[in-house]
Formats: structure tokens, sequence, C-alpha cells
């Protein structure tokens, strides 16, 4: 009994068994989906803590004008939109996968991104970078306005600041002699103003930097799914020409063809 049977040893020239799986494991994408539910997962606990030590309520109720409220939304809407982008990246680099194991002079413009560039790049007869572009309005076009988003809460926030100097000033200006009997109603005005001026700050800076660290994550994730494709999309290009002539040689060079084809019709 050889120890090929035996012991399932590979044979010579052929690789093992377990090169498959860790050839598979390879090239498995990361898991850009589940960082993002880690994150979410993180942010609603921090969340559920500070709403039960009523952070929020003070943040909301220091601040009549309602920015530090629209800052919260834009954020959270924007918190969603990330999620919902970085599955639609990994979906994307995983269809790249398969397509490229399945060969990538076979695939389809249906079967992704990276599909649709390298079907792109066997069709030829157009401007050279017109398929990059494609891919890359693709791949980043929607996160230029994701991060014109996570600009605008930096903006609010510094626009509650300007909002609450301004009531600062309105209301010293209002008071033209100083009576210690109306002290406490003044400093709970200038309490107002200064409440606007500095939490709707923070929390545009808090919203600006969480933000951004997601935008970041999934500009790299788009980076190197681009990178992937023009990979091989390289070798692709200049081999797809003769790969597509290569299947009607055989019929050219069949016997009697050309006899066939001289023949004229009875």
């Amino acid at each position: 009994m050889n120890l090929v049977s035996r012991f399932g040893l590979p044979a010579a020239g052929r690789p093992g068994r377990a090169a498959a799986p860790r050839a598979a494991r390879r090239e498995l994408p990361e898991p850009l989906w589940l960082e993002w539910l880690a994150l979410a997962g993180l942010l609603g606990f921090a969340a559920w803590l500070l709403g039960t030590r009523g952070v929020f309520r003070l943040l909301l109720g220091a601040d009549p004008t309602g920015i530090t409220l629209v800052i919260m939304l834009v954020f959270l809407g924007a918190t969603l939109w990330c999620g919902g982008r970085s599955h639609r990246l990994q979906r994307e680099l995983r269809r790249l996968h398969e397509a490229e194991a399945r060969g990538p002079a076979l695939a389809t413009p249906g079967q992704g991104w990276a599909a649709a560039y390298w079907c792109d790049l066997r069709r030829g007869g157009h401007d050279a970078g017109a398929p990059l572009d494609l891919l890359l309005e693709r791949s980043h076009g929607p996160h230029g306005t994701a991060w014109w988003v996570n600009a605008i809460q930096l903006k609010l926030g510094l626009l509650g600041k300007v909002i609450g100097f301004s009531i600062l000033a309105l209301e010293i200006g209002h008071t033209p002699n100083f009576d210690p009997a109306q002290s406490q109603e003044l400093l709970r005005s200038l309490t107002t103003g200064l409440g606007v001026a500095l939490l709707s700050t923070m929390v545009g800076l808090v919203g600006n930097i969480v933000l951004g660290l997601q935008l970041t994550r999934l500009d790299r994730y788009a980076d190197a799914l681009v990178a992937e494709a023009q990979r091989v999309g390289l070798a692709l290009g200049p081999a797809a020409a003769p790969a597509a002539r290569a299947d009607a040689a055989p019929q050219a060079a069949r016997p009697g063809a050309a006899s066939d084809a001289a023949t004229p019709a009875a």
C-alpha cells in the first residue's frame, strides 16, 4: 500500500488538499462590514451610557437653537450610510475574487464593478483611461459627497459657536448698568450663549472625527479594490485580443475548410 493512499500525502507534482483552502483563505475579502458593525455596536453602547447619565438631555436642553440636534442627526444618517457602503464594497471585492477564479476573460458586466472594468478593457477602441475612470466613479464617487457631509458637521459646530457668542454679546449689550439684583438673570443669559457656543462646537468636532475615521477606512478599502482590479487588468488587457482570436484559429485550420468556403453553392 503506497503512502499516498495510506496517509493522504500529496503526490509529486500535485498540490496537496490543504493548498486549496489556503488559497481560498487568501482570497477572502477583508471583513469591512463586520468592522463597521463592531464600531456601530461601540457607538450604540456609548450612546446608551450617555443617555442614562443624562448627557443628551443636557446637550439638547442647553442649545435652544437646535444646532446640536441637527449635528447628531447628520452624524447618525452618515454613519448608517457608511454601513451600507461598507457592505457594498465588501461584496464587490468578493465578486472580484469570484470572477477572477472563473477567469477574467469570461467576465461579464453584470458580475460586478471589476468584471465591467475587465470587459471594457477587452472591448478596446476607446480612450485608454475611460475604463479606469468608470471604475473609480463607482468605487470612490459617492465618497466625495460623504466627505462634504462630514465637513458640514464641523461647519455647523462653528455656526453654533458664532450664534452662541452673538447671544452672549447681545445680552451684554442690552444691559445698560450692572444691577446686583439682576445678576442671576444676567448670568443665566450668559450661560445660554456659552452653552450654545461650546457644546455645539464640541459635538461637531466629535462627529467630524468619528465619521472621518469611517470614511478614511472606506477610501482605503476602495483603493484596494481598484488596485486588485488593475492587477488583473494589466495581464488581461494585452492578452485579451489574442485569446479571443485563439478560439477561431482551430476552425480556420480545419482540413477542408478552405475548399468548403471556395466551393460555390449548387
